[in-house]
This record gives C-alpha cells, structure tokens and sequence, in this order.
C-alpha cells in the first residue's frame, strides 16, 4: 500500500470491497445460542500485512495472519465485529482513528487459515 503517512492511506489505496458484520446470537431452539452475522455496511479499504505464525491444533497446523485495514471513518466499528472479502474472513482485534481527524479508521485484524 502506497501511502502518504504511515497512519493515512491514498484514497486509491482503498481499493478492496469489504463486507462490515456485527455478531447477533439466536437461540438454538435447545436452550443454547447460535451466533449468526449480520450485515451491517460494504466498505472500501485497503488491506496491509503485518505477519503471522503457525501452532499445531489437533495435530494439523493452523496458521494465523495479521493485516492492518484502513477505511473511511465510521464511528460505529467495533472489535466484536468482522470484515469479510468473498471467502475470507478478517476478525477485528483493535479500532482506532488512524489520523486523529475522523477521517480513517485503522483496524488491527486477524485472518485464521485452516
């Protein structure tokens, strides 16, 4: 990602189209709970890596990658919630302010490959 700071990218950086989800458990019908996703906003953004590891899960091994993701501000983001572009899946670990002006959001995200 190009940027003109390390904290605000290019408005043409933002060049992926993500789906915003929030968390909603449903009952199970059993007593428990489900949790489902709802859609909550489409998003365009730029997507960054930062790294990664392995572990060994049940005996096969199962990585984990880090990404940084900018979008235009939006005040209702949280970590609870995740973005999703087409099969993957990116869970929101931080959200802050990228410039401090409302104009970027930064979130630290998490993608699980299994």
């Amino acid at each position: 990602m190009t940027q003109t700071s390390p904290n605000r990218p290019r408005i043409g950086d933002l060049r992926y189209r993500l789906t915003l989800e929030r968390p909603t458990r449903v009952s199970d019908g059993g007593g428990g709970a489900v949790t489902t996703w709802d859609f909550v906003a489409d998003v365009w953004a730029a997507i960054a890596p930062r790294g990664g590891t392995e572990t060994i899960v049940a005996e096969a091994i199962a990585g984990r990658s880090t990404f940084s993701i900018h979008m235009r501000y939006r005040s209702d983001v949280t970590p609870d919630m995740r973005l999703r572009l087409g099969a993957r899946i990116f869970e929101i670990l931080a959200v802050s302010d990228a410039d401090d002006r409302r104009r970027f959001l930064l979130c630290l995200v998490q993608e699980r490959n299994l």
